[in-house]
């Protein structure tokens, strides 16, 4: 088989493409670029189960970055166990057409306990006081502290939070190269997610987003230059475009509104309490999966939803079919917003009584998908030296709460999860193997067979 790279960028659209991308652009100037078809919902999970199987979430199960656990009565978000995925992979794909073959999978998510021969993906350690320190998973597990004793501790309060920055992908793109010196695998796969901060934070209208662009073109320059010297073919793709919004829907306080959700006081604070609430809503960016544990309120949940503004369509059993959602993991109803609009997880009406894990940064927790941890709150006159308290607390030892984040979604200026309306902001596939590509716009269950299209070819015609 023929040594393959996938450089999946995220947020990397047709329309980024120019004069803040020319290491992308001299790359590309022999190649076929290919619109991709977002899957329902374009979101990381999903798009990345359905790349790396063929198949939609109805088959593979991934309906989001994360659903309500119906037997566990839990919403749980970002679980990493490949094991969720019920379906096979393309590197096992690989592997019975080639046993030599080997693949390293490098910060893809679902990326723990998977049948690749090399892994790696953040994993911080959560000590007993409450810290939370920045720390990897990897397979083999010596990789962990061979790669981290190279190149420092995964910088993982700049891979999400309000200090994410260019330094995460630049990490993974170090240790990516580390990787292939140390083990030479057959594909590796490399996710560098650094234009997904600033599209949210500032949206892809705002011109700043072009130092973002430019960053990450050089990024993708160096890894194309390195693997390209050591006989790799590079593809280049991306797994959902970031659009404009301007508006949050707080999908849960109207379903509290109705008297349908349920929630539960501790020390003052409210939490939702999924199994007992009638209806509620785990939101993930632009989708909603909408919960019934009191199957007589189908009609009058539909009814509320379609009534609200922002809502674009509202999915049931066939509309669940059309969009290849019909799992058992996804929601009763599916709630899909417009263009502009993007659900908010928030279910408390008073800001006092919202749980103390809204105001941090804390993906496990929330029940749902939470941008505005991208931010610090505006209303804190001295933000850097509050959270520089914080940490002394820390490293002396006490319990803290990294309380910085606001509770404002107007902030959030981008977000995806909708399929884009227009092909030029969506996802895409480059590649030079002109010839392994004969068409300008693919779906994203394609993805998988190309790759293994170019595992397979020897030479370029």
């Amino acid at each position: 088989m023929r040594k393959t790279v996938v450089l999946n960028v995220v947020g990397l659209t047709p329309t980024l493409l120019g004069q803040s991308t020319p290491c992308l652009n001299a790359w590309a100037g022999h190649r076929k670029i290919a619109t991709v078809r977002a899957v329902t919902p374009a979101v990381t999970c999903s798009a990345q189960a359905t790349y790396l199987t063929g198949e939609f979430p109805d088959k593979h199960g991934i309906v989001g970055n994360g659903w309500y656990f119906r037997d566990e009565c839990e919403i749980r978000f970002w679980h990493q166990s490949n094991k969720l995925v019920h379906a096979p992979k393309v590197w096992e794909m690989a592997r019975a057409l080639d046993p030599t073959f080997t693949c390293a999978n490098l910060f893809w998510w679902y990326n723990m306990y998977s049948s690749v021969d090399y892994s790696m993906t953040p994993r911080p350690m959560y000590p007993a006081d409450g810290r939370k320190i920045p720390d990897i998973y990897t397979h083999p597990a010596a990789l962990r502290s061979e790669i981290q004793a190279k190149l420092g501790s995964f910088p993982l309060f700049m891979f999400w939070g309000p200090n994410t920055s260019i330094q995460s992908s630049r990490w993974i793109a170090n240790a990516a190269m580390e990787v292939d010196q140390k083990y030479d695998p057959t594909l590796t796969l490399i996710y560098l997610p650094h234009l997904d901060y600033n599209l949210q934070r500032l949206g892809p209208g705002n011109p700043a987003i072009q130092k973002d662009v430019r960053e990450i073109d050089a990024i993708c320059g160096e890894l194309i230059t390195f693997f390209e010297a050591r006989g790799a073919q590079v593809i280049v793709l991306s797994e959902y475009g970031i659009t404009d919004v301007s508006r949050a829907i707080p999908i849960n306080q109207i379903l509290r509104r109705h008297g349908l959700i349920a929630v539960r006081e501790e020390l003052g604070h409210e939490l939702l309490d999924a199994g007992a609430s009638a209806v509620f809503a785990v939101v993930d960016h632009q989708v909603a999966h909408v919960y019934i544990n009191d199957p007589n309120q189908t009609l009058k949940v539909r009814e509320i939803l379609e009534a609200t503004e922002g809502i674009e369509s509202v999915l049931d059993e066939a509309g669940k079919n059309a969009f290849h959602l019909n799992h058992p993991r996804s929601g009763d109803l599916i709630a899909i917003a417009q263009p502009d609009a993007w659900f908010t997880y928030y279910y408390w009406f008073d800001e006092p009584q919202a749980p103390d894990f809204a105001r941090t940064v804390d993906i496990h927790r929330k029940p749902g998908y939470d941008p505005v941890e991208l931010f610090l709150d505006p209303a804190l006159k001295f933000p850097q030296l509050k959270a520089g308290l914080t940490l002394l607390k820390k490293k002396l030892g006490f319990r803290y709460l990294m309380n910085i984040i606001p509770l404002d979604p107007s902030l959030v200026k981008g977000s995806h999860g909708r399929v884009t309306d227009s092909s030029a902001e969506g996802p895409l596939f480059i590649t030079q193997q002109m010839h392994l590509l004969d068409t300008a716009s693919i779906e994203a269950t394609d993805v998988c067979k190309l790759i293994l299209k170019h595992l397979c070819t020897d030479s370029e015609t």
